[in-house]
């Protein structure tokens, strides 16, 4: 593929007073700086140089002109873009051949005698290296998607390390799904920015896929609900995708790039049943397969219900088994009869979400070079890693994962809050365990999951990036990057603690209802103390985000409301309706009740208000339905009412009479001593669970302890010896055979272990995900009075400890395990 050169005429020079320093420094008083590209570059290259172009006059003021041409002048001082192959950079005066020849989206940024060199082994890789420097001169790739508009500044100065850049991805194909887009992406594309279309189309889908460029991102699963048009059925979507050259790929329900639910027609093709009407399926699948036959495309296998259940068809565990082998086995006929290529080197993608995993684990046998794609839970908790066996599949394996979701037992599609110590634990232990080929990540309707859709993104780019003590510092470099340095710390810890608030309890889940079927909302399972403490916390975090407002700079107000002031809001006012709502039914004062519940009610009518702004206000109207605040209208979204149902099933008649002894609370990275097995060692993960530091074994590599296991031991005194209950908290994490264990012994007594795993969607996963932790309780009995020694053993890694409580007799129920 070829070069090109972009001329820019305001001046760029290398300083070149301090050569240790090596900064390229661009300022606005200087002319005749030249950027250069080859004249025969890809397209999409020359696109990426314009933007840069641009991103560099937003921020200087100058208007940058671009010129193409095939040779190096040395005299001719800049900065030069493209492929590592082409003509005019082959000229350079430093070859990259051997450091980019038969690489995958490579790219180096260097310093060279007064120039800059932006060089990519690939279309893909020159593109990302162009946007790593926008974003190192502190250019968003949210500029567009939520107006982080630059700032003006008389020169930019772009620091690189000595050595340069030199970068390339963890993953291979890294992306993002869109979906449940009904109350947001949809309307908006439909309503607001592509009327023209009246859905999302490629107006809408071009914005989409020069995000996924600036984040690093070369792969998406298009939208695909009953709202919205098939993606292929829309004139212009596939050409806008090879234009940007995004890999298309679609979700676990679509396979051979059909989408079902808007495609499948019964009256047509009849039953969607492979068992009685296999020709017609594989007529509709031969259709899309002939069509998008020269297309970069990443094919799921495999096949499911019309839309998110089971393959149609009465049938055995050991015949479904059978007859999805089968059908693979066509697919991959009809994929070698149409596509010019092997069959291994055609990309295909088995994705084993909810049975079809169950289908695997009885025995389903998948052609090794199709990759294994795993899945979450929906709730962010991995059910499944390649064992050693599956890591030396030739297709590899990669992972489907929910920031965003709709289902049972309850959705989260309104606000994003997903903890980024989580998505980073789950997602580098599947990376250890050879989850490598590809990353998607369901970001619903992007806005407003920003921030986590490019965590979830820069960790797919780079793995090692962010490790267990730098999660919040990427948090803060974000910040930084958003809103300048002066603001970053603060705008960081308040975002720290509005994750860790979500983790305790998501704001959709306040009303303690669930969905599928759908139930009422009720009281809340925080005690008083817990609710006053929680409605301070998230009034502090308003009142903080408040403070910060006056100084944010006119270009990025806009951008400050959402990326941090609706969801913080939001989630701060979800919870004040609830828990004033509740705090209202109990009192015994009437003037109080009152007072109360006017609080509860104001907060909902300010989450009108809020969304209205969204809507209406900012930016100019331009995210006009964009935001909803009560996504499939479920009835937490709706104002409380505890006349009825209003007690806890688990809730206790009798008087619980008043305990003198206090309680221990104990966070799991306070232990005194760690045993650590062979090279398996404990560490803390910073920003991660109820403690915001959870404790859990490091290399991540799956691995079972058979004979001395790794135990951390705490120690704590009690002031009267009797009997006290003893609870672990740890993350609902899996374990691909179920068999996550937990022991404990107290004082040399014997040792007691409990499984911590949940099989399918059992009422206690359905709880333990609502919360995020999995609890083992037991009784204990403490001899004698003084200092006490507690050893907690693991039979695996993957198991995350969090919280323990040792508490007296009949101790007020808690929530949260805080001191």
């Amino acid at each position: 593929m070829k070069v090109y050169i972009l001329y820019i005429t305001f001046f760029v020079i290398l300083s070149c007073q301090n050569k240790n320093t090596n900064s390229f420094v661009i300022s606005k008083k200087s002319s005749n700086t030249n950027v250069y590209i080859h004249k025969d570059a890809d397209q999409l290259i020359k696109w990426a140089a314009n933007d840069l172009a641009k991103d560099i006059e937003s921020i200087v003021g100058r208007k940058i002109t671009i010129n193409y041409t095939d040779k190096f002048q040395p005299e001719n001082k800049g900065i030069y873009i493209g492929q590592f192959k082409d003509t005019l950079i082959k000229n350079l005066p430093v070859n990259y051949n051997n450091q980019l020849k038969n690489k995958w989206e490579k790219f180096l940024i260097k310093n060279h005698q007064d120039n800059l060199f932006i060089v990519g082994s690939d279309v893909r890789g020159t593109v990302y290296g162009i946007f790593d420097v926008a974003k190192r001169i502190g250019i968003s790739p949210w500029q567009w998607w939520a107006d982080v508009h630059p700032k003006k500044q008389e020169s930019i100065v772009l620091n690189l390390p000595h050595e340069g850049i030199e970068d390339s991805p963890s993953v291979q194909y890294r992306g993002i799904f869109l979906n449940d887009e009904d109350w947001g992406l949809q309307p908006w594309a439909a309503k607001t920015f592509e009327k023209q279309t009246g859905d999302i189309g490629p107006k809408t889908y071009e914005k989409i896929f020069q995000l996924l460029l600036r984040l690093k991102a070369n792969t998406i699963w298009p939208a695909m609900h009953p709202s919205t048009k098939a993606f292929y059925s829309i004139p212009g979507n596939r050409a806008m995708a090879e234009k940007y050259k995004i890999s298309i790929g679609t979700s676990h329900a679509e396979p051979m790039l059909r989408n079902n639910v808007d495609e499948w027609d019964k009256k047509i093709y009849g039953d969607f049943n492979y068992f009685t009407n296999s020709d017609k399926i594989k007529e509709y699948w031969q259709e899309r397969i002939t069509e998008t036959k020269n297309g970069d495309n990443l094919i799921s296998m495999g096949m499911r219900g019309i839309h998110d259940s089971g393959m149609e068809g009465n049938a055995t565990q050991e015949e479904k088994v059978k007859l999805l082998e089968k059908i693979i086995v066509d697919q991959r006929t009809m994929l070698s009869n149409t596509i010019n290529k092997p069959i291994q080197d055609i990309a295909q993608v088995f994705t084993l979400y909810k049975e079809v995993l169950d289908l695997y684990n009885d025995g389903l046998n998948v052609p090794e070079d199709i990759t294994l794609m795993w899945t979450d839970d929906n709730y962010g908790y991995i059910r499944r890693r390649s064992n050693t066996d599956e890591q030396q599949r030739k297709g590899g394996s990669g992972v489907y994962y929910h920031l965003s979701y709709w289902g049972r037992p309850h959705d989260y599609l309104w606000l994003s809050t997903t903890q980024p110590g989580l998505i980073w634990y789950e997602m580098s232990r599947a990376y250890q365990n050879g989850a490598k080929k590809i990353w998607i990540a369901n970001v619903g309707d992007i806005k407003p999951g920003e921030y986590s859709m490019e965590f979830f993104l820069d960790l797919a780019w780079d793995v090692n990036s962010i490790n267990e003590a730098t999660i919040k510092k990427h948090l803060v470099n974000w910040s930084t990057r958003e809103f300048g340095e002066k603001n970053a710390e603060e705008i960081a810890d308040i975002l720290d603690e509005y994750y860790r608030l979500a983790f305790l309890r998501k704001p959709e889940y306040m009303g303690w209802s669930q969905t599928e079927p759908t139930t009422t909302t009720r009281r809340t399972e925080f005690n008083q103390d817990e609710s006053k403490r929680r409605i301070e916390a998230y009034t502090e975090l308003m009142n903080r985000v408040n403070a910060i407002k006056p100084s944010i700079s006119k270009e990025r107000v806009d951008a400050f409301f959402q990326l941090v002031e609706y969801p913080i809001t939001g989630a701060a006012l979800m919870n004040q309706k609830f828990l004033y709502a509740q705090q209202s039914f109990l009192s015994k004062d009437i003037a109080e009740k009152n007072k109360l519940a006017e609080q509860a009610q104001k907060a909902y009518n300010s989450i009108i208000t809020i969304t209205e702004k969204y809507n209406q206000n900012i930016s100019n109207g331009k995210w006009n339905n964009m935001m909803s605040m009560q996504p499939r209208n479920l009835p937490a979204f709706k104002m409380p009412s505890y006349h009825v149902n209003n007690t806890l099933p688990t809730e206790k008649t009798q008087q619980i009479k008043p305990v003198q002894i206090e309680p221990i609370f104990i966070q799991a990275k306070e232990y005194s001593k760690a045993h650590n097995i062979e090279d398996y060692q404990w560490k803390v993960i910073e920003g991660l669970g109820y403690s915001n530091s959870s404790l859990t074994l490091f290399p991540f590599k799956q691995h079972t302890f058979n004979n001395q296991k790794p135990y951390v031991e705490y120690t704590f005194n009690i002031q009267k010896a009797g009997t006290y209950q003893l609870e672990i908290r740890s993350l609902p994490t899996h374990a691909n055979n179920f068999d996550h264990k937990i022991a404990v012994q107290l004082n040399e007594k014997p040792i007691n272990e409990f499984s911590i795993n949940t099989k399918g969607r059992s009422k206690t996963w359905k709880e333990n995900v609502l919360r995020n932790f999995a609890s083992i309780t037991c009784p204990i009995t403490i001899d004698k009075v003084g200092k006490q020694t507690l050893k907690v053993y693991v039979n695996q890694t993957g198991i995350v400890l969090d919280q323990i409580a040792i508490t007296p007799e009949n101790y007020q129920k808690h929530y949260e395990i805080v001191k």
